[in-house]
């Protein structure tokens, strides 16, 4: 059991998604950063779709009641285990009674906790994800708050094997960690300015050649009225060559809409099931972990790529993971 003591700024079960029933209205919702959500379920031996906790800007205070294997990956919020900091991206096993922390945001803006088992809730159309503004999955359909308790469930063969491994290093100290880490080709800067790879969208030869210039070639910044649905951007303004009428059609997360007063957004895992302003571009699927770990004020620009080169550069990705899976499964298969 873990118990909530606080609850962070913006707390929530996360699965990879709500699919299926987009054509009834139903979002998708999900991990903001599906590649840090993944990475967390195989350092503790869990199936990549398994629930975890999406922590957001400002994390939790948690207290594990039972010894626990746990991995935290996404962006830096300085977490710590009883005052001592905990390394990113590591298998953890968590001592009974220590007090997991979240501090200040260092590095990108979102944070994913897994623990062995994932978490116990109710699924809710096949999926656990927490979509607030419908009331639905996670705990209660809502952000966690203090006095929730979190159980987690049935652990893994591997789970089981990577706690016995490291049970022994865990006597005398309140944590320990596994004593390798995943390749340094999975360990993003969100630091940097952020170039993200942009597919063209349907109505992108519409727009004005000065507004696809404009595009990607000018910075925008991420404006404070963007949360998990969309992010609005501001920067140069975007216009068509001439106005027309656009039946809404289906969107897809890293949809780059433009609505008439020419301020692009960014289409989110909470994003509306369809949608009827043209569309400048696609985020190529590799870039949805740096736009979603991009916090209000930052800058991004943007870069054009090909269908086919984003579809090579989604393959590549899949092929590291499957290796990484591949790897952790070799050294804790019994």
């Amino acid at each position: 059991m873990i118990n909530v003591i606080k609850p962070g700024l913006l707390t929530t079960i996360q699965d990879l998604g709500r699919y299926g029933y987009q054509r009834y209205g139903v979002i998708v919702s999900g991990s903001m950063d599906p590649l840090a959500h993944k990475i967390s379920n195989l350092l503790v031996g869990n199936d990549v779709d398994e629930a975890v906790l999406e922590i957001t800007l400002m994390g939790p205070v948690l207290e594990f009641e039972e010894t626990t294997l746990i991995s935290i990956c996404g962006g830096d919020l300085t977490p710590t285990i009883d005052g001592k900091p905990v390394p990113l991206r590591r298998s953890l096993l968590v001592k009974a009674g220590s007090i997991l922390k979240f501090g200040s945001c260092t590095n990108g803006c979102r944070s994913y906790l897994a623990v062995a088992g994932g978490f116990n809730v109710e699924t809710v159309m096949n999926s656990r994800s927490t979509y607030v503004r419908a009331g639905i999955g996670g705990v209660k359909g809502r952000p966690l708050k203090a006095g929730d308790t979190l159980q987690p469930g049935t652990v893994s063969e591997e789970s089981a094997n990577m706690v016995e491994y490291l049970l022994p290093y865990v006597e005398n100290s309140n944590f320990t960690e596994i004593d390798w880490s995943i390749s340094s080709e999975f360990i993003s800067s969100y630091h940097q300015k952020k170039a993200i790879r942009v597919i063209p969208g349907t109505e992108f030869d519409l727009f004005t050649e000065e507004s696809r210039e404009q595009f990607f070639n000018k910075p925008f910044k991420v404006s404070s009225q963007s949360d998990r649905m969309g992010y609005r951007l501001e920067g140069p303004s975007l216009h068509l060559e001439e106005e027309f009428d656009l039946i809404s059609e289906a969107v897809v997360f890293g949809t780059i809409q433009v609505p008439s007063d020419g301020k692009p957004i960014i289409l989110l895992a909470d994003r509306q099931t369809t949608g009827g302003y043209p569309r400048m571009g696609y985020i190529a699927s590799v870039d949805l972990p740096l736009i979603a770990q991009t916090k209000p004020g930052e800058e991004v620009t943007f870069t054009l790529v090909s269908h086919e080169e984003a579809q090579e550069l989604y393959i590549d990705r899949e092929r590291q993971l499957n290796h990484l899976k591949q790897g952790i499964a070799l050294k804790f298969h019994s």
